[in-house]
């Protein structure tokens, strides 16, 4: 592609250009932005270079020598610039063409079968808001033209569920310039799932024997000394605010508060396990460059627990969370997992004999339930070794939400203790653990997995009233209070536009049932019930219309909000 684009425009100056899940992009520095129409023009290109079978030639030269081969290339001599001196690079050639590229490769032009440009967009060079803003150009390989159709099918049902669109037509949530990028602004009707989602999370916590807390959403720099933030961590934390002479952070992570609950008086062995849980706002710096919507976002809430326990709690409770996690998940409608095993790194803090006892603990919890898992050899932090869990949603894409994750680091830091079963001190084992994670990005992934139109329990509203004529609307009115009285969130659609208009509406609001009322269904205290997939369950009572909701409820085995 990179080739094509140079016969286009001669003058380009090439970016970077990796491989991504499912397809590739390359970044360029053009006199003009690229077109729909350069585009057709480029894969044309692309494909006659295709059928010449051109051979990819690979080879080695020196720092020195990449340095004049791109001496015409200003952001390919800084990546050679940022590289030692003494380090060999590899370039490759087909036709007239050469790049800076690692490989390996393909053996040439004709092993790429079936090949797409998608789309344009802008980056930042280094995703910083700082550098120059390059043109990028997405494209995607596949290995048949069916296997090309067939993602190309998905990618239109991707931008059919896309969360950002869906958020604006649904009026869920909003992003503003005049507040800053990253930062949500939740609508009344996003405001109602998020409250369904949280209800949900506290008294599923609570049947677990999770204490929920609140934390403040500053500290000073002491504390932020103590955890190690400031030393590791500052590049994402936000400027200091000074208060008093002191210097207080925005808080980027819930621990060190956490901490404070557990050190706040003489812990006992008899007290432990300690389960303190919190949907805890926090604060991370992201380039502009890398935000998106709900899913990369600088202020999010996390859904974390820490757990302080004695070393023969470790297994057991590393098993309640994971069958909370399961329980949490699938009230949502997440059934399809993927789960690793992450093992200690090779710089690590805390004792080997703590680390074995940890992995050990989280493979016997694994194992104990029948879980397949893949192993990350070494991928575990350096702080303690982990499970992570990722969901797959309706289109077979799979997304990190839940972190099981040991920690030696922090109660070493803040010197965390308990009096044991003789009465001396012992150090507490710390696990940390968040499910949905985000809230804001579990949000997102919802959107996506059910394009918007969320099962009747999570439904913003989930039943409208549609009154025929003006005479019906305080019989549509009667209807909305019984059901409300039930519980159920019911509006009435009474403005004065035709029928059918008003259930089409109710059809892109994604509301799970329309109940048209008439002069029949006035007389004989029923509803005539539509639903947003099209179907027409005719007229039905009342009291039938309030069992059937209230059976459907209950076949999801999550209570009512």
């Amino acid at each position: 592609m990179a080739d094509a684009v140079l016969k286009v425009f001669p003058e380009a100056k090439m970016g970077i250009g990796p491989p991504t899940q499912d397809g590739f992009y390359y970044d360029f520095d053009v006199s003009r932005p690229f077109t729909p129409e350069d585009l057709e023009s480029i894969e044309n290109l692309m494909r006659q270079t295709i059928a010449d079978r051109q051979p990819f030639l690979r080879e080695e030269l020196s720092r020195k020598e990449a340095l004049d081969l791109f001496a015409d290339q200003p952001y390919k001599l800084e990546i050679i610039g940022d590289l030692p001196e003494d380090t060999t690079l590899s370039i490759y050639r087909h036709g007239g063409f050469i790049d800076l590229c690692q490989g390996p490769h393909v053996d040439g032009t004709a092993d790429i079968q079936a090949v797409k440009l998608l789309n344009i967009a802008g980056a930042y060079w280094r995703g910083d808001e700082r550098r120059p803003m390059l043109q990028r150009i997405y494209g995607t390989a596949w290995e048949t033209q069916q296997a090309l159709d067939d993602y190309l099918t998905r990618l239109e049902e991707a931008e059919r569920r896309d969360h950002r669109t869906l958020g604006r037509q649904l009026g869920l949530f909003s992003v503003h310039e005049e507040i800053g990028p990253g930062l949500i602004v939740w609508h009344p009707k996003g405001g109602v799932v998020r409250s369904l989602v949280e209800d949900y999370w506290r008294d599923i916590h609570y049947r677990h024997d999770y204490s929920i807390v609140y934390s403040p959403h500053i500290g000073r720099a002491q504390l932020w000394e103590t955890s190690g933030h400031l030393s590791h961590y500052r590049d994402s934390m936000y400027a200091p605010l000074e208060v008093d002479e002191q210097e207080y952070f925005l808080k980027p992570m819930n621990c060190p508060f956490h901490i404070m609950v557990y050190r706040s008086s003489l812990r006992s062995y008899r007290e432990l396990p300690l389960r303190i849980a919190e949907l805890g706002t926090v604060y991370r710096y992201e380039r502009s460059g890398v935000l998106h919507g709900l899913m990369r976002v600088r202020g999010f809430t996390q859904d974390d627990a820490h757990i302080f326990c004695l070393p023969e709690q470790v297994e057991s409770e590393v098993g309640g969370v994971l069958d909370l996690t399961f329980e949490l998940l699938d009230a949502f409608g997440f059934t399809d997992f993927s789960i690793s095993l992450s093992t200690r790194p090779e710089s690590y803090a805390g004792e080997l004999d703590l680390w074995e006892h940890a992995t050990e603990s989280l493979r016997r919890a694994l194992e104990q339930r029948s879980l397949v898992y893949d192993i990350d050899d070494g991928g575990g932090a350096f702080y303690g070794p982990k499970i992570d869990i990722k969901i797959k949603d309706a289109l077979g894409r799979d997304w990190q939400c839940t972190t099981v994750q040991f920690d030696f680091n922090l109660p070493e830091r803040f010197d965390l203790s308990f009096m044991d079963s003789e009465g001396g001190r012992s150090r507490p084992f710390m696990v940390h653990r968040a499910i949905l994670g985000s809230l804001e990005r579990f949000l997102g992934v919802l959107i996506e997995h059910y394009a918007g139109a969320f099962p009747l329990w999570l439904s913003p509203t989930q039943a409208v009233v549609i009154p025929i004529a003006d005479r019906h609307q305080e019989y549509a009115e009667s209807v909305k209070t019984r059901l409300e009285s039930k519980g159920f969130r019911t509006e009435v659609d009474g403005r004065s536009e035709r029928m059918n208009l008003k259930i089409r509406n109710a059809q892109l609001q994604k509301i799970p049932y329309m109940l048209v009322v008439g002069d029949r269904e006035q007389d004989d205290d029923a509803v005539a019930v539509r639903t947003r997939e099209g179907g027409n369950l005719g007229a039905m009572p009342v009291t039938d219309l309030l069992s059937r909701l209230a059976d459907e409820l209950a076949g999801r085995n999550v209570q009512q909000c």
